[in-house]
């Protein structure tokens, strides 16, 4: 367990009394005061690690290029050197014959609930909808992340999943913070999360906002109520940024602080991205243009089950198409699906992402993958393995904003590997070892390096003879 370590603080903290509405407004000088933009910074700290040389592997690097018979080594929780069977390593570095199996970056997945709806999935437990108002961007996910849910561990043993994107439900058109976490054992939530990485911040469309919020008796009822809802959301926040702006140039009078319009402002500033829940491909086209108008980028748009339709849209935007390979028909607007979207997305040349949105689902995000090429060849067209892993490893890293540090197997990137058993393109393998940082937690050879919640460990007197 980790205590310190990896902290990235904001340049100032709020610090000055009487921010209530019956207080008088201080005055200060420009910048004088910020927001802290940090409040909760990340503790994670690497697992210790020891140099380590996988050779004779078959390597898919995850940006789309192979290395048969290729060698990876990992030194100080960082992937040192990438190349052929002469790669060397260090004196008394581990050395891993790979006899030929496959070895790819970590998976990262960016559409998962994890901790928020942890297993059992019981009430008590259920803490991803905050479903008190159609715009919620105050609320963050990182506060309802139970880092004893066992589908951490499952992901981490079964997928070789090392970083996940946590996001809040889709019953709100803002539904708040996501927050992305390394798959690692740890007490908390901050001892969890990705040093560095960017907020993201969850908007829905459709069906779900106007389900849930039509049936009370308020807004949005219709479509057309959500589009109205967004954007004037948008345009407080746009009223919001002024303020703070001009503060921050000229001083004077401090703007009141407003938690779900600091969250919008890191959008319109480029700090937080926006991950789009949307199934329609004229409802992804509607949100782009809600985005030009107000000034904000659309990261990604999620499960997007029409987005063969507007491949174009997404390419020229540079928009990731977060996919699944084959879920849908399981409300209207999931309807018009094809298996080929994946493929046909990817034929584009737009980014496209296989996700899962699903504590089982995250398990097999390879072989969701392997389904997306075989429904490509159908169609005619060829997606390489290689490419393919770009679907699990370096576009969804890209869409999270955390490249630079992980998603490929290139020198100086954070050392989060996967050795498989076999083909990771066939359903019947599974991870042999896993890395996240250089350090070595699971094994399938040895019982010591498999993770097991507490949650997962019973009660006290269990088992015990009567």
């Amino acid at each position: 367990m980790r205590l310190t370590g990896g902290v990235r603080f904001a340049a100032a903290i709020i610090a000055v009394a009487g921010l209530g509405a019956c207080a008088a407004q201080p005055k200060s000088k420009p910048g004088e005061i910020r927001i802290n933009l940090n409040p909760y910074p990340s503790t994670y700290y690497p697992y210790g690690s020891v140099p380590t040389l996988i050779r004779g592997a078959t390597i898919l690097d995850g940006e789309g290029g192979r290395i048969d018979n290729g060698s990876v080594l990992l030194v100080d929780g960082k992937v040192s050197a990438v190349g052929g069977a002469d790669l060397g390593a260090p004196e008394g570095a581990t050395v891993i014959d790979a006899g030929g199996r496959y070895v790819t970056p970590g998976i990262i997945d960016v559409h998962s609930h994890l901790g928020d709806y942890p297993s059992p999935g019981v009430q008590s437990t259920s803490d991803g909808n905050e479903a008190t108002s159609p715009a919620r961007p105050e609320v963050w996910a990182e506060h309802s992340v139970w880092p004893q849910d066992p589908g951490f561990s499952r992901a981490l043993a079964n997928g070789g999943v090392t970083s996940l994107q946590i996001l809040p439900g889709s019953a709100n058109l803002f539904g708040g913070r996501s927050v992305t976490l390394k798959n690692v054992p740890a007490r908390t939530m901050q001892g969890m999360k990705f040093p560095g990485a960017p907020y993201g911040l969850k908007m829905a469309c459709g069906e779900n906002p106007k389900r849930v919020y039509g049936s009370k008796s308020q807004m949005p009822q219709t479509r057309m109520g959500n589009v109205a809802y967004v954007r004037q959301t948008w345009a407080k926040a746009k009223e919001y940024d002024r303020k703070w702006t001009k503060y921050e140039k000229t001083g004077g009078e401090i703007p009141a602080q407003d938690l779900a319009m600091d969250t919008l402002r890191g959008v319109l500033h480029g700090d937080i991205l926006v991950h789009n829940h949307c199934y329609r491909a004229d409802e992804m086209a509607i949100m782009i243009d809600v985005a030009k108008e107000f000034g904000y980028k659309i990261a990604s748009f999620q499960h997007g089950v029409e987005a063969y339709k507007i491949a174009d849209l997404l390419k020229e935007n540079g928009i990731c198409g977060a996919l699944w390979a084959d879920w849908y028909g399981f409300k209207m607007e999931s309807y018009d699906a094809i298996n080929e979207n994946i493929a046909f997305v990817q034929n584009a040349g737009a980014c496209t992402i296989v996700h899962s949105d699903d504590a089982n689902g995250i398990q097999r995000l390879n072989q969701e993958a392997a389904k997306a090429i075989a429904s490509g060849k159908r169609a005619g067209i060829n997606i390489s393995e290689e490419t393919a892993w770009t679907w699990l490893s370096s576009n969804p890293a890209k869409s999270l904003g955390i490249f630079e540090q992980t998603g490929s197997l290139k020198a100086g990137k954070m050392a989060d590997v996967v050795l498989w058993n076999g083909n990771p393109f066939s359903a019947y393998t599974r991870p042999d070892k896993v890395w996240i940082d250089g350090a070595l937690l699971y094994d399938a050879a040895n019982p010591k390096l498999r993770p097991v919640s507490d949650f997962e460990l019973g009660q006290p007197g269990e088992g015990d003879v009567k």
